[in-house]
């Protein structure tokens, strides 16, 4: 499936990798239409910080994936779908897991539905290593067994599953894309490498961290989005689950005193009690295999971790996208 020309539908645009995929989409010459949650303010979330000329090519939809006649007239048109909005902060999930369920799991199903009655070529569902939980066997392939080791990781789970449902029940070209610890400019206060990055800028002489010796697997963006795209384009990729991953798996700690390294090196790690996960519900190690992402489409990430790592700092060290960061509050 060439993408050139193609009407292409994202949902959870106004995210982190959601607005960089739809500026790789105007890239690949697709006529993108991007969802952005409806909010009073008419705030587009990140889809704001797309260069403007780019933005232009994009038409900008707000509204809501747990509604689902606003889903079904989304998707009615679209040639492909990637489906990428979702609630995503693991904190969180364990404040209000029911919010997790309707938007994850009942917006996927809005999607999967209206996909289906529509007719759309190419669904891309996007999951989270998150449904692996702790390695039991490294590297992580696709077959890995999937655990819920928090209510937002659960939710991803059900939603993988539907796809697989739809695709197996009714024939549905859809393909579930993983990605592994995604990174870059635009994420989540939320996440650990704006959490670090955040505090040092803001001149903290400590760094305030939960646990420091779980270990991630970590993609810079413009690498997810290239996966995106060519599993969407891949025909022998429908019907599966493949994983995006670097491949590679650093420490908490070490992540952090590379980032102290680039920006500061005088600064220290200090545990803070409120951001340690309870105990069984920590991921203790994601390390991803890439192979099948590989043999399928020829994808494999480009940008080396240290390089994506300076790449994110020059982008903070910009007033204007730091000033949408609360550096001096634990993000839930």
């Amino acid at each position: 499936m060439d993408l050139a020309g193609k009407r292409a539908l994202v949902t959870g645009a106004d995210g982190f990798i959601g607005s960089h995929l739809a500026e790789a989409l105007v890239q690949a010459g697709a006529r993108v239409c991007a969802t952005a949650l409806y909010n009073s303010f008419n705030d587009w979330g990140w889809l704001e910080a797309v260069p403007k000329a780019t933005l232009e090519e994009i038409e900008v939809v707000t509204g809501d994936v747990r509604d689902q006649a606003a889903v079904r007239a989304l998707v009615r048109g679209a040639d492909v779908v990637f489906h990428l909005a979702a609630l995503i902060a693991i904190p969180y999930s364990y404040q209000a897991p029911a919010s997790y369920v309707s938007t994850n799991i009942g917006g996927t199903l809005n999607i999967l539905e209206a996909a289906r009655d529509e007719e759309v070529q190419r669904t891309v569902v996007t999951s989270t290593s998150e449904v692996y939980g702790t390695a039991r066997h490294v590297p992580i392939d696709e077959q890995h067994p999937r655990q819920g080791q928090s209510p937002y990781s659960a939710t991803k789970i059900g939603a993988d599953a539907l796809a697989e449902s739809f695709h197996l029940s009714f024939g549905l070209p859809v393909t579930v894309a993983r990605p592994f610890n995604t990174y870059g400019p635009r994420q989540s206060a939320r996440a650990i490498i704006p959490t670090i990055i955040t505090q040092l800028m803001a001149g903290a002489a400590e760094v305030r961290l939960g646990s420091q010796h779980p270990t991630r697997d970590l993609t810079y963006v413009s690498d997810t989005c290239a996966g995106f795209l060519a599993l969407a384009q891949c025909d022998a990729a429908i019907g599966r689950n493949v994983n995006l991953s670097n491949g590679q798996e650093i420490s908490i700690g070490d992540l952090a005193r590379t980032l102290i390294d680039i920006i500061n090196p005088a600064a220290r790690i200090v545990l803070d009690e409120q951001r340690v996960r309870p105990p069984e519900s920590e991921v203790e190690r994601l390390l991803g295999d890439n192979t099948l992402a590989w043999e399928l489409t020829g994808w494999r990430p480009r940008v080396p971790l240290r390089e994506g790592l300076e790449r994110t700092v020059a982008w903070f060290r910009i007033p204007e996208n730091a000033r949408r960061y609360k550096a001096d509050i634990y993000n839930v």
